[in-house]
């Protein structure tokens, strides 16, 4: 498998029902730039970009992590990536996969790369909030972002295997998610990783990691990452984790949202995991500037203003009980459904 190049394409490959060689995906790529949707313009670019003399492709990442950076993904890499997937999760050539992602970003991209390589048979729709509502096909591998997900619950029985990706998934939907018969898993990753580098079934608390991936952290206790055939430097994160094992590792939060108050520190995610259930609209902590304490915790809910009773925030510690509460008409949100905390603040 080591000998694959991005020029191969598997037997069993299916696009949208069809057989189509290299040459065939050019045309429909041609075809798609000219004459397709919005969506349909996005594959058609990566089908002429993947399959050009270049051995590499050029992207920009979502500015989740840090400032909006253009990355060049070795295609070799990505081949990698496609095969540590389908080792993971057990694809098998045949398999029938949907795209109903962006393919502007990286996991669009990487479940047709996983297509070609894998030969699975894949339908591409258009990436909506409700990617299954007129499909009844039924599916054995398909990838979503939470709000997808949110969506598709009644029609998630006509999924066997379901990915996640893009955002945190919040207690209310994994409550949901917890009953269906799907296998259905949290991943995690990031654009530098070339999509996920670990992944969790929904209900268990630890990431496990996918083959040829080694991790640790830092003297800040963010996660490090080292995958030999992505970088030959380690990928480092700002997100701070519990290590279990060298296998696996416990999110716990982002080093950029964490509040210095007063000399504590407070990780918001983890406040915000112990409030989950108690309040029916979104909602998430943060830290504002303030004289004397330098920075205040404060409760940012989406929607109408509502009254708590005093004894509401006693799940919380003493540190962790907002000194505040702020009522904000909409969050604002990426396009892959992450909110933007400090934008949604403005």
């Amino acid at each position: 498998m080591s000998q694959l190049t991005h020029k191969n394409v598997h037997n069993y490959f299916k696009l949208n029902g069809y057989h189509l060689n290299a040459d065939d995906l050019c045309r429909v790529g041609y075809s798609f730039i000219k004459e397709g949707d919005v969506y349909e313009r996005a594959i058609g670019e990566f089908f002429l970009d993947w399959f050009d003399e270049k051995d590499y492709i050029e992207m920009t990442t979502s500015g989740t992590t840090g400032l909006p950076k253009l990355v060049r993904l070795e295609k070799k890499a990505m081949i990698q990536s496609a095969l540590a997937t389908g080792d993971f999760f057990g694809l098998e050539p045949g398999n029938k996969a949907l795209l109903c992602l962006p393919t502007q970003f990286i996991a669009g991209k990487m479940m047709l790369v996983r297509s070609l390589i894998l030969g699975l048979d894949i339908d591409v729709v258009s990436p909506s909030t409700e990617p299954l509502a007129l499909n009844t096909t039924q599916y054995d591998f398909v990838a979503m972002v939470p709000l997808q997900v949110q969506n598709s619950i009644e029609k998630l029985k006509n999924v066997k295997k379901l990915i996640i990706g893009g955002a945190k998934i919040d207690s209310a939907l994994e409550e949901k998610l917890l009953p269906l018969k799907t296998e259905i898993y949290e991943t995690y990753g990031m654009t530098e990783t070339i999509t996920h580098i670990a992944a969790k079934k929904v209900g268990e608390r630890a990431f496990s990691i996918l083959p040829n991936v080694r991790i640790t952290k830092d003297d800040r206790d963010c996660l490090v990452i080292f995958v030999s055939s992505i970088s030959e430097e380690a990928i480092v994160t700002n997100d701070l984790v519990e290590l279990i094992n060298d296998n696996q590792f416990v999110f716990l939060g982002r080093i950029d949202n964490v509040i210095n108050s007063g000399g504590v520190k407070l990780i918001p995610e983890q406040i915000e995991s112990k409030l989950i259930g108690k309040i029916a609209n979104r909602f998430f902590v943060t830290g504002v500037p303030d004289s004397i304490l330098g920075e205040k915790l404060i409760l940012v809910i989406e929607g109408e203003k509502q009254d708590f009773a005093p004894d509401f925030f006693d799940v919380l510690g003493k540190f962790e009980k907002p000194k505040e509460i702020v009522f904000v008409p909409k969050f604002k949100e990426n396009e892959n459904g992450k909110l933007l905390r400090k934008s949604s603040l403005v």
